[in-house]
């Protein structure tokens, strides 16, 4: 109950003090006595918007207090205990409103710095106003079915239900955080899936792929270039009017009939006989490469689009396509994964 109201520099009220005892106190008065003003001070104790407007002309702030003696309401008690306040000489709760001129405004319980919103909570528990357009019990859905539970004797079943209700409302919570998480889990796989086709679609399994299959298609986008040129080059050193052969065979031959009469220029003959030998593997090597060029349209289309798929994969997955493979392997580890919490779930 409360048992003392204090009250300084709000509106006309400079310095009061009203103590309360047990059972009915009536204030009378006449009218414009300040009786309004009693309530006003005990509503801002309920966190009532507090305003500069209501500090006495003159002073800097205005102070209201509320003492409450808990002793009779040990759910109270334990209300304010649960909400991180001490009590004061065991049973007794002090409520301080503090309005600055300025317009600014402070709360404390049991001289702890609260929200005015924590203080209100606590008067609302405290106190209650019964008048016109004012704030009832009787309107609180919550003192309702209090009321009525204690009227037929269910406060028992009734707080059977409610703990049943809060384990319900936290059974649907942990409900709700799976479902969310399974959600988030599919979407992930989907995504996973979906790089690792790409990666597996592409059969990449050399980590030079890219170099051969490069190096292929420079040869098939030449092919004619290299046909011509490697011809041409058979007949310069092989199969030509005045080939590089037929003039080292002819070369070789001058120096078998000079190495006859001066034996010091048997060295030459031999060191000629060895690039004729070489420059005709050389030439027959060329013709059989030449043999082999062939232009092909289908396999230089087919090997550029290969090309840019490697390139797409690196550039995705890479720098490099060894970096594509273990990407590869990393993305199959991760959907293995995703499974089985999808299957926990």
């Amino acid at each position: 109950m409360l048992i003392e109201l204090r009250v300084r520099n709000l509106a006309v009220i400079r310095d009061l003090s009203l103590e309360l005892g047990d059972g009915l106190n009536v204030l009378s008065g006449e009218t414009g006595a300040g009786k309004s003003i009693l309530v006003g001070a005990l509503g801002l104790l309920l966190g009532e918007r507090a305003s500069s407007d209501s500090v006495r002309h003159g002073a800097d702030r205005a102070v209201v207090e509320g003492v409450f003696d808990l002793s009779a309401r040990p759910d109270l008690s334990e209300l304010v205990l649960a909400a991180g306040f001490d009590l004061e000489d065991g049973d007794l709760l002090l409520l301080r409103r503090e309005v600055v001129a300025e317009g600014r405004s402070r709360a404390w319980v049991n001289g702890s710095p609260a929200t005015a919103s924590a203080v209100g909570e606590l008067g609302r528990a405290l106190v209650d106003f019964h008048g016109q357009h004012e704030h009832q019990t009787l309107l609180r859905g919550g003192e309702q079915r209090g009321i009525l539970d204690a009227f037929g004797g269910a406060e028992e079943e009734a707080g059977a239900v409610e703990a049943l209700h809060r384990r319900l409302m936290q059974l649907r919570e942990r409900v709700d955080v799976r479902r969310a998480r399974f959600a988030e889990l599919s979407e992930r796989a989907d995504f996973v899936r979906f790089q690792l086709r790409e990666i597996e679609d592409a059969e990449v399994e050399a980590p030079n792929e890219d170099v051969t299959v490069s190096e292929s298609l420079s040869r098939l986008e030449h092919a004619e270039e290299l046909a011509m040129g490697t011809g041409s080059l058979h007949e310069l050193l092989y199969s030509g009017d005045g080939s590089v052969s037929e003039q080292v065979a002819a070369a070789r031959e001058l120096l078998s009939r000079l190495s006859r009469f001066d034996p010091a220029l048997d060295d030459l003959r031999v060191q000629v006989d060895e690039v004729f030998h070489r420059v005709t593997e050389v030439g027959r090597t060329v013709e059989a490469y030449a043999s082999r060029v062939e232009v092909d349209p289908e396999g230089t289309e087919r090997l550029r689009r290969r090309a840019d798929l490697l390139f797409r994969l690196k550039r995705k997955f890479g720098p490099q396509l060894g970096d594509v493979i273990r990407s590869r392997e990393r993305l199959r580890a991760e959907l293995a994964e995703i499974e089985d919490e999808e299957e926990e779930q």
